[in-house]
């Protein structure tokens, strides 16, 4: 952890709604007038999509998996240095991972590639991160020790079958049965390596659909923020201001010790009322937790 140059980290698998945070930290960025260096999860896989694709055949041929979500497929070593270099110094290196055509042609590449590295912009006041692994460890690495503020973003996994389901078909052009075959294959290390890190963050953002997602392959639409409350856990956090959160949110409660509960609609909101405190005492210089 750094106090001169601090790191903040969503983390959380791809489709569980990471996005929304990251949008929600970027407001308060703009709000506190912070300069963030912003970091892709993605930009860490090791493979590009056809080298993704040779690699699970491989594993597959040899009785093994290998998933987005596992040290196979991931440079937890480089994320873990980065994380290290932007603390100790505010430098590091960035590069983006190409999902779509959309994305692509900017580049005048093909969806499932990498642009080049480049160096992190200089300086700026944080550095911001979003994807899978910000808050991994493993007996090689311990990328979570670099983090001072961690955020996980957790819907129950039937909602997050759901949010990965529509978006890769929907935006990314693969097949129900393709995304149900990589939901398959990844759990090994999806319960070895994503899980654990939520017990490591300073707070977690949970999305609980109140509408009914037992079959979550058979789902046509994604349940919206009004169709849901969202479980927000806090963890080693000291002064959490609950009178005030309850007052804000409307029709919040409080469920269990550090445990607030809020409409899905008030997501948003609640990320800024929350977040924008927290993110002032790092650029002052303090622990939050």
């Amino acid at each position: 952890m750094s106090a001169k140059h601090p790191i903040i980290a969503v983390t959380g698998s791809s489709g569980a709604g990471t996005t929304t945070t990251s949008m929600a930290f970027r407001k308060i960025f703009q709000q506190l007038n912070l300069h963030a260096a912003e970091l892709e999860g993605d930009s860490f896989h090791r493979y590009t999509r056809p080298e993704m694709d040779a690699a699970i055949r491989k594993a597959r041929d040899q009785g093994r998996h290998i998933s987005y979500f596992g040290p196979e497929a991931n440079d937890f070593t480089f994320l873990e240095q980065t994380f290290q270099e932007y603390g100790e110094h505010g430098r590091g290196r960035s590069r983006k991972y190409l999902h779509t055509y959309d994305e692509a042609v900017p580049y005048n590449q093909v969806p499932g590639t990498f642009t080049p590295w480049q160096p992190l912009p200089e300086p700026t006041d944080v550095l911001f991160y979003e994807g899978l692994h910000g808050g991994v460890v493993t007996p090689q690495h311990n990328v979570a020790k670099h983090v001072d503020l961690l955020v996980g973003v957790v819907p129950i996994v039937n909602l997050e079958w759901i949010q990965k389901l529509v978006r890769d078909t929907g935006e990314r052009g693969h097949s129900r049965e393709a995304v149900m075959d990589s939901v398959v294959r990844s759990m090994e290390d999806y319960i070895t390596y994503l899980t654990p890190q939520f017990s490591r963050t300073h707070i977690n953002f949970q999305r609980v659909p109140t509408v009914d997602t037992s079959n979550p392959f058979a789902a046509k639409a994604i349940p919206s923020h009004d169709e849901s409350f969202v479980v927000i856990h806090f963890r080693g956090l000291d002064n959490i201001d609950y009178p005030y959160l309850l007052a804000m949110l409307q029709g919040s409660f409080i469920s269990h010790i550090n445990t607030l509960v809020v409409p899905g609609g008030k997501m948003g909101l609640a990320m800024e009322l929350i977040m924008t405190p927290l993110v002032q005492c790092l650029m002052e210089g303090k622990k939050i937790g």
